[in-house]
């Protein structure tokens, strides 16, 4: 559905994106996981036409380049920095953003409600949206990326800053517009919303793709072996092995074994092997 080919950006001597070749696919909701500084946000104002790549390119659903506006408004972008008017009301803001795509009368105001339903925002739709909490922005932002039904939703850190409400309300949001059909990319560097939302990870770092899959296959080639953990009468053991039965097998022929579990890889070990611990302001 949308394709980025070889692409790469340059901000002066950076370079924020730096050959990245990846295939969204359609009807899927695909992960872009990555620490601060990856190249997220860059690819994403690719992906949308908001930034032109320096070489590569970028081609939505067969049709051509997002710079061109009706190959633009098949997609939707939710942005990490809000997109909304404060002194606007929230209905009036996603009116606005709307007749941006052309839409008017009934049709934009059936969207218009649509948008509103799905971000549960229908009794607060007439306050100003400087009344609204960080949580309620952050639905209207989506709103606002979905008012013209787009085939393609892009979210840029969607869920930053907001209440744990909110944050699942944004789940069950992106999780109903993936029945509907819809194709998404859910940019996050937090590992629980890539696990539960995401069919395929893409792991991104320094503009680069790392690794790409489904979660399972991740861990089976970047995750390392298990962990068996055993309390005995002399305490806790821990052993890393691929073969957990044998290893408690040979465990229990020597000391008594009171309790014991394993710790399979987990999403966040893979993220800190390929990227490193290496903190990122």
């Amino acid at each position: 559905m949308v394709t980025l080919d070889n692409v790469s950006k340059r901000y002066g001597a950076a370079t924020a994106v730096d050959g990245l070749s990846l295939e969204v696919r359609r009807g899927e909701i695909l992960g872009l996981l990555g620490p601060n500084g990856a190249g997220k946000s860059t690819t994403v104002a690719m992906a949308v036409g908001l930034l032109a790549p320096d070489s590569g390119r970028v081609v939505v659903d067969g049709l051509g380049s997002p710079t061109v506006p009706a190959v633009r408004a098949r997609l939707g972008v939710a942005p990490q920095a809000l997109a909304l008017y404060d002194l606007l009301t929230g209905e009036e803001n996603l009116h606005f953003f709307g007749t941006m795509y052309g839409l008017s009368g009934a049709a934009l105001g059936a969207r218009v409600q649509s948008a509103l339903t799905v971000a549960g925002l229908v009794e607060r739709a007439r306050d100003r949206v400087e009344t609204y909490s960080g949580g309620m922005k952050r639905r209207l932002n989506l709103a606002a990326a979905l008012v013209h039904d787009p085939d393609v939703l892009l979210l840029d850190e969607p869920t930053v800053g907001v209440d744990p409400q909110s944050r699942l309300a944004l789940f069950d949001a992106v999780e109903a517009l993936h029945r509907q059909g819809r194709t998404i990319v859910y940019t996050t560097h937090y590992m629980e919303e890539a696990e539960r939302l995401c069919h395929r990870i893409a792991i991104v770092d320094r503009g680069r793709l790392l690794a790409l899959g489904p979660l399972d296959d991740l861990l089976a080639a970047h995750g390392g072996v298990p962990t068996l953990v055993v309390q005995t009468a002399s305490g806790e053991v821990r052993v890393q092995t691929s073969a957990p039965l044998v290893e408690l097998n040979r465990l229990a022929q020597t000391t008594t074994v009171h309790a014991f579990h394993v710790q399979r890889p987990t999403l966040e070990q893979v993220f800190l092997r390929l990227t490193g611990r290496t903190l990122r302001d």
